[in-house]
């Protein structure tokens, strides 16, 4: 097994998660909030949309060398699974359960003859000997299987489940966010069924300009979104708190030193640090290429910087919250009585300054996370995000535009980057309004 920069923090930011709902799990001030998200159907549905990208996400982190012709290659989880679609490749453009290319070019026929027409596809639709007449067919029979596969799946474990709590917890069992719960749980797993059944016979989304399968690339952008927006969070928020905290309640000679930091951050375009840092990076790792042997390790060291840059560059939004926060506790009563009776500072901050700033933080990081992924995106477009040789999103986006004015269309690759960063980035928006609800006091005062 290897483990890379991201891998190794990623599986501490899980780590420190669950430590975290460990601690919080029974306090008195999570459960409401908490019960609130529970109750609203569409936070619980988003969750579940996050979750499965998410599990996605964990698989493609686990990484370890490929046994066989490539022994030097590093290859994920996800890889591994996911072995047809990385070897059948095809030559060139192919649509989306096609069975021809997308361009015409010259044949050889089998008597020698040559003609000018689409070729078949080495990989899709191969198993068809007629595939004018018998693809569709042929893709309703697979899909319809692979959906019932899924569908017998969720149904085993439905009942399995409803078997195990149905006693003690009979009302947690009944009640109608459980329900919708795993009714969108039924249509993501059998719908994700169909579609790995079907992608062992067809290129389910099409390909790519060097032929390989788009589904297989949408799929691998999953891990570098959640990087991006995971990753560089866990970066930005010790320096938001911490400052923020500080500058609000010392004030005085602190607080202007910090404003002045972040102000004179925020003067400097943030597009020319991560232009300079990934630069750098390049050339470090060009002088020093033999701690780099692997495409896989390049890669990652610049998505390693790429998410170091982008968390130096966006606490400045929080710092400013937290700080405007922290003048206004600092001046309520409780503090001043902490304060007429000899508290440590120290105390103060940790005990009731910081637990009361918790739902700013909270509320952000979901908030940002989303603007993290778009973000990635972008910078792709412009050439100064993650490695061209990482599976991102943004590099399918800019490898798309090229396409787009050509003639017929080529509009799969941007289409499947576009769906699957909707369905994040809108899942992601959908549960940062029900966090914000749920964790806002000034919203709990007035229920």
């Amino acid at each position: 097994m290897i483990i890379l920069w991201t891998d190794a923090l990623i599986f501490i930011l899980n780590a420190i998660m669950l430590g975290l709902a460990f601690y919080m799990h029974g306090k008195e001030y999570i459960k409401r909030p908490m019960q609130q998200i529970y109750r609203s159907k569409i936070g619980m549905v988003s969750l579940v949309v996050l979750v499965f990208f998410v599990l996605i996400g964990l698989m493609d982190s686990v990484h370890f060398k490929a046994t066989g012709n490539k022994t030097n290659e590093i290859i994920s989880l996800l890889d591994y699974w996911a072995t047809p679609l990385r070897e059948h490749g095809e030559k060139t453009y192919s649509a989306p359960f096609a069975t021809t290319l997308y361009s015409k070019e010259m044949m050889t026929l089998a008597d020698g003859t040559t003609q000018w027409g689409y070729p078949r596809l080495e990989f899709g639709g191969s198993h068809l000997d007629e595939p004018e007449t018998q693809r569709i067919p042929d893709i309703l029979q697979k899909g319809l299987y692979g959906f019932a596969q899924g569908a017998g799946l969720v149904a085993f474990f439905m009942v399995l489940l409803w078997a195990m709590l149905a006693r003690q917890h009979k009302q947690f069992m009944h009640s109608s966010t459980v329900k919708v719960v795993w009714v969108v749980v039924f249509v993501i797993v059998s719908l994700s069924y169909a579609l790995i059944y079907l992608s062992a016979y067809y290129h389910v989304l099409g390909t790519d300009k060097v032929g390989e399968d788009v589904f297989y690339q949408a799929v691998k952008g999953i891990r570098t979104g959640l990087v991006i927006g995971t990753l560089t969070t866990l970066i930005m928020l010790p320096m938001a708190i911490i400052f923020g905290i500080l500058a609000g309640f010392f004030r005085g000679w602190i607080d202007d030193v910090i404003q002045y930091i972040y102000t004179t951050l925020n003067s400097i375009p943030g597009v020319l640090l991560i232009a300079a840092s990934i630069l750098m990076v390049q050339v470090y790792m060009a002088n020093h290429e033999e701690a780099f042997t692997s495409v896989v390790v390049r890669a990652d060291m610049r998505l390693l910087f790429l998410c170091l840059i982008l968390g130096v560059t966006s606490w400045t939004g929080l710092c400013r919250l937290l700080r405007a926060e922290t003048l206004k506790l600092r001046e309520m009563e409780y503090v001043q009585a902490a304060q007429a009776l000899g508290v440590k500072q120290g105390t103060i901050l940790l005990r009731h300054i910081l637990p009361n700033v918790m739902h700013i933080v909270l509320i952000s990081v979901v908030l940002d996370f989303s603007s993290l992924v778009l973000a990635e995106a972008v910078l792709s477009y412009i050439n100064i995000g993650v490695d061209p040789t990482t599976y991102s999103w943004g590099n399918m986006i800019n490898g798309a535009r090229l396409e787009m004015a050509r003639e017929p269309i080529v509009w799969w690759s941007l289409s499947a980057a576009f769906v699957f960063m909707f369905a994040l980035v809108l899942a992601a928006n959908l549960f940062a309004d029900v966090v914000q609800a749920a964790f806002d006091p000034r919203r709990a005062g007035n229920e």
